[in-house]
């Protein structure tokens, strides 16, 4: 319940996703290109607004203490002494007591964090970290809580694969033979609302190889849980349901909405794109000219959250009742929270998500790096303007 208390009452309403039929993929529209507007003033977790602050506002925020060792005093984090946590999956619930998987990109470790406990490891996936791979995506079963199967995008010696893990047993491959490269190796794992698995893939540094439908370098694939084309693909028999991506960061679709999305870092500037199942990504539906890192990305009906692993904060995109965007990235979280560089983010439901830090990859790690931690999705949690 501290973690839930810190973010507000925005956190205890929601409950468990659930995934409605998908429309017909001739019912997704291109996303507009629209002209940025003033979005409205975001706020830091935990920050009281100058209305919270008591008379006159003379109360003011209390100071978190640094952390000690593993130990961390921010409420909002639920697991410390990690290591680049590239992957989050979120475990159902209602928000009050957050609980996640998160995957750490250069081991191979799949641990359980919640506040108050220990982070428990529950997997070791043999990976290759050695180039930008290694365990970059997670996705638990869309029947997770009957059979708490996980599924998990790696990077290995010879390719990259998607493999299967089932309680106290071993990895199973599922999906083998992703090509793998010297870069652009990473790749993430989501859910769509009918229990499909999304898996954005990178182009193994061949730009080629992103436009040639021969190839599962570069793509959107949507499969079933065994791996095998999933019902309503554009081309039957065939997993790519979309081309072009370059080096993806997050895929992810809203828990109550029509949207799915992929944040990708092209060759010239940082962009998302809206899926469109049968077309090739070639026109963004936003773009970061100043290259923030787009990394993980959770997707509500009233906005999409993009964490960034170079500028190191949380940008939130709002969406209109007509799925446009209504004005231009609202930071939502940023520099002065004290997280540092983020990688990975899934949402519990349409309010709270669960986000993971990556400062031993380039950051300056703090004694309780890598973390995982409570973030707001819909809206608040953020101070100041752009960097």
């Amino acid at each position: 319940m501290l973690v839930a208390s810190v973010l507000g009452g925005v956190l205890l309403t929601a409950g468990c996703a659930t995934f409605a039929e998908q429309p017909p993929a001739d019912s997704w529209q291109p996303q507009e290109q629209l002209t940025p507007q003033g979005g409205p003033e975001p706020q830091v977790p935990g920050q009281n607004k100058p209305e919270e602050e008591g008379a006159g506002g003379g109360n003011a925020p209390t100071e978190i203490p640094p952390p000690d060792g593993c130990t961390d005093y921010n409420p909002t984090v639920i697991g410390t002494c990690l290591d680049t946590v590239t992957a989050v999956a979120a475990l159902p619930g209602d928000g009050n007591d957050p609980t996640a998987l998160v995957g750490e990109r250069r081991s191979g470790r799949i641990l359980r964090v919640k506040h108050g406990a220990e982070p428990e490891v529950i997997a070791t996936v043999p990976v290759d970290g050695s180039t930008d791979g290694g365990l970059t995506g997670l996705a638990l079963s869309p029947t997770y809580t009957e059979d708490q199967l996980i599924f998990a995008y790696v990077t290995t010696a010879s390719d990259n694969r998607v493999v299967r893990i089932a309680p106290g047993d071993v990895p199973k491959p599922v999906i083998t033979g992703i090509p793998r490269g010297a870069t652009n190796n990473r790749g993430a794992l989501a859910l769509d609302r009918t229990g499909a698995l999304l898996l954005a893939t990178g182009d193994t540094g061949n730009p080629q190889a992103a436009g040639d439908l021969n190839s599962l370098a570069g793509k959107i694939l949507r499969f079933d849980a065994s791996g095998q084309p999933a019902q309503g693909n554009p081309t039957k028999g065939s997993l790519v349901i979309a081309s072009g991506l370059r080096a993806p960061g997050g895929v992810c679709t809203s828990v109550n909405g029509p949207g799915a999305w992929v944040t990708d870092r092209a060759a010239t500037q940082d962009v998302l794109y809206r899926i469109e199942p049968g077309k090739q990504m070639s026109s963004p539906a936003w773009t970061w000219p100043d290259r923030p890192g787009v990394a993980g990305c959770a997707s509500t009906i009233t906005g999409v959250l993009v964490v960034m692993s170079t500028a190191g904060n949380a940008q939130r995109l709002p969406l209109a009742s007509d799925g446009s965007f209504s004005g231009k990235p609202e930071i939502t979280l940023d520099k002065t929270a004290g997280f540092g560089l983020l990688g990975g983010v899934d949402a519990i439901n349409d309010q709270v998500a669960v986000a993971g830090t990556v400062n031993k990859d380039g950051g300056a790690p703090v004694s309780s790096d890598d973390r995982a931690f409570v973030i707001a999705v819909a809206g608040g949690g953020g101070s100041g303007g752009p960097d």
